[in-house]
């Protein structure tokens, strides 16, 4: 790859306008029911403000294999069509129930890395995850059952097993798994939805997580392979078919089932650029908050170059905004 294909400079800033503007769109739906609105809303922007960033994209994860969408589906070109080259992924809402139904951990995400160097699950959108922060890193193996990976992880942190603290989401797949981790003596927090930002929190020691453990969306295992990149994380996964017919539609295509996905397999490159803003409050982002002719939005920015994680408040005049272009905050 020459080097005008490459993304060396630094766009996680422009990122950030990206996933603002897709939060302070949906973040108005907040409790309000209308799973479709609110999505509709945070794709509009997301997409709008994509069009103005510096780059010439190709949508490799997106909204169309999920949600059947119109816009920013794969395949889709976004960016103003200048150099440099992407793979861009975007998730405009991680958690549409939490926000439909005024709940936490819903944000906005996206990644860009260069042309070619990420992983594209096609419509195979489900994965087994097993994610872990910085101490963690290189003590986690997949193939493992979850109790050596609990030791191991313990391990690698100075810690009792006891001491850990699971994350996983609440569903009946996962009843095996929870009552495996219950058996081991580790801590455990089921959460209803949102694994991205769960994911990121193993990699924010303030949190309190060790571990995301389970079956959740491979394109937020894209997402978060990206961030970690710069947060010092690991990530591994296996695609998960939800029935044989999937699991024999999958290999007729090329894909490996039984195949562990590192972070070289979900994003190739160090050159990468993730954004994520809270819609609804969370461990991880504070919520939108609206105040007269303004709002206030949290932002996590991270970028695999040099490692640098920034944490952006911004507060925004959203009657100059409404007069700049055509979304409507």
């Amino acid at each position: 790859m020459n080097h005008q294909s490459e993304p060396t400079r630094n766009l996680a800033l422009e990122l950030a306008r990206v996933t603002e503007a897709a939060a302070l769109s949906a973040g108005r739906f907040m409790g309000r029911g209308d799973k479709e609105a609110a999505d509709a809303a945070a794709v509009n922007a997301m997409r709008l403000v994509l069009g103005t960033v510096d780059m010439n994209g190709i949508i490799v994860i997106g909204e169309g294999e999920k949600d059947n969408a119109p816009m920013l589906y794969n395949g889709e070109n976004v960016g103003n069509g200048s150099s440099p080259d992407v793979d861009v992924a975007v998730d405009p809402i991680d958690g549409t129930r939490p926000l439909a139904f005024g709940r936490t951990n819903s944000l906005s995400t996206v990644a860009i890395a260069p042309r070619g160097t990420m992983f594209n699950p096609g419509p195979f959108v489900y994965m087994n995850k097993l994610a872990v922060g910085p101490e963690a890193k290189g003590a986690i193996n997949i193939e493992k059952s979850i109790t050596e990976n609990l030791k191991a992880i313990a391990k690698a942190k100075g810690k009792a097993v006891e001491d850990l603290t699971t994350i996983i989401l609440e569903r009946p797949r996962h009843d095996a798994m929870i009552a495996e981790i219950r058996k081991a003596g580790a801590r455990i927090r089921i959460i209803p939805d949102g694994d991205v930002a769960a994911a990121l929190m193993t990699s924010m020691p303030d949190t309190g997580v060790d571990v995301l453990i389970g079956i959740g969306g491979t394109p937020e295992g894209v997402l978060v392979a990206c961030a970690l990149r710069a947060m010092g994380g690991e990530i591994q996964g296996k695609l998960y078919a939800r029935d044989e017919d999937e699991l024999r539609r999958g290999r007729e295509a090329g894909y490996d089932f039984d195949k562990v996905l590192t972070m070289d397999d979900l994003v190739s490159s160090e050159d990468v650029f993730f954004a994520a803003t809270g819609i609804t409050d969370g461990e991880l982002l504070k919520g939108v908050r609206y105040f007269g002719d303004g709002a206030r939005t949290d932002s996590i920015v991270v970028r695999g170059l040099t490692g640098t994680v920034r944490q952006i408040t911004a507060t925004h005049r959203l009657d100059k905004l409404d007069h700049l272009g055509s979304i409507h905050y």
